[in-house]
């Protein structure tokens, strides 16, 4: 089976969409598929490049918040569509954007099926627009989309069973099938450690509680929600934030966290850092508790990397928040925004320490079925039906 993986930009650090086309590329061929990628070229020289590289495409106006949020858009003319598709067996879009609508065009004249993955809600974009708030406008994204793109695919991989709601919901008629990214479960993992700063940092008679955020510094990743909860927590002066991403708001951020500190709700300075993946592990073992804020998110994998090293969560509820299936009780939800209910989750989790401990147990066994191997093979099945 030859499939051809097409997409704007795979090679953007950070991006959750890039590190999930990446992934998928590696888990198919292991799995004796022939795969290949089209996509804007990698700007890193030394680093991988697309099978069938595009240009890079500069919008217009909105290029510098394109690029804060990490994504990239590609240029691409007949020959080079065509090209590639010819070569596939399926192809697999990964957006709903020009490059995929033209690509449905010349799969369909070749007689070649498409199948695509709902990475994105129109929130995600019109978070970062400021408009938001605007429904009708998401309405219509969510309706083009539809229209232009995703009905004309054979089957549409809904990361959960939220994404499949949606857009049930949303009248799409192409076959909806529930198949999440997945995450790696290596062979080996770090030994989790006390959940301690340093002593150079705090005495060992009190030391704090490392709380961790991981994501995008977004306004849909809504981290300003945990900033806020510090003025609500009975124990915000015994809490380490660490922040794991960058991202737009990044200044913003360090300027809030500033203010916690000249005011005294915070002792110790929140940490921001955009790390590798082994320096995101060594991370996440010394977490007390991981804190998942995004009000917009189709699946939130980067909740699931922390739960496999047994770090109990608190994650955001709300009808675009798919990450919130992840919680095994109500002690590990708090409204989307609502940075007192926040505040009470997290004072609740710090002063019931040994329960804490249990629900880590727990929460470590309740990922294995996200394990990516499971998961490409429900993908291949995907695909061999579509061709079927």
């Amino acid at each position: 089976m030859k499939v051809l993986i097409l997409c704007n930009n795979a090679f953007v650090k950070g991006n959750g969409l890039c590190t999930a086309i990446q992934s998928v590329l590696s888990r198919l061929r292991e799995n004796g598929i022939e795969a290949r990628l089209m996509a804007a070229d990698n700007a890193d020289s030394d680093g991988d490049q697309p099978d069938y590289p595009l240009r890079h495409f500069t919008f217009p106006f909105f290029e510098p918040l394109i690029y804060a949020n990490g994504f990239r858009f590609a240029r691409f003319n007949k020959k080079e569509v065509t090209e590639a598709i010819s070569w596939a067996d399926i192809v697999h879009i990964e957006e709903a954007f020009p490059l995929q609508i033209y690509a449905l065009k010349i799969a369909r004249k070749l007689g070649k099926p498409v199948v695509g993955t709902f990475h994105l809600f129109p929130e995600n974009i019109t978070a970062n627009l400021g408009i938001a708030k605007i429904k009708f406008i998401s309405d219509l994204i969510l309706y083009a989309w539809r229209d232009w793109v995703f009905d004309k695919c054979t089957h549409i991989q809904c990361p959960t069973e939220l994404v499949k709601k949606h857009l049930e919901q949303y009248g799409f008629k192409s076959e909806l099938r529930v198949v999440s990214n997945g995450i790696d479960f290596p062979v080996s993992i770090p030994v989790p450690v006390s959940a301690q700063v340093p002593s150079s940092e705090a005495s060992a008679s009190n030391p704090p509680y490392r709380i961790l955020c991981i994501g995008r510094l977004s306004n849909e990743k809504s981290q300003k929600t945990l900033l806020d909860a510090m003025r609500y927590s009975a124990h915000a002066s015994e809490i380490q934030l660490e922040f794991a991403g960058n991202g737009p708001y990044l200044k913003k951020y360090k300027k809030i966290s500033d203010r916690l500190v000249a005011d005294g709700v915070l002792r110790y300075r929140p940490h921001f850092g955009f790390y590798d993946k082994e320096g995101l592990a060594q991370l996440t073992v010394k977490a007390y508790l991981y804190i998942h804020c995004a009000w917009v998110e189709v699946e939130g994998l980067s909740c699931v990397e922390a739960l496999r090293y047994g770090v109990v969560p608190i994650i955001a509820e709300g009808p675009l928040s798919a990450t919130s299936q992840f919680a095994l009780d109500s002690r590990s939800t708090f409204p989307v925004f609502d940075a007192k209910a926040l505040a009470s989750r997290i004072d609740w989790w710090i002063e019931h320490p040994e329960e804490r401990d249990r629900m880590s147990a727990a929460y470590k066994d309740s990922v294995s079925r996200y394990d990516q191997k499971r998961c490409t093979l429900e993908l291949i099945q995907m695909y061999r039906d579509a061709i079927g």
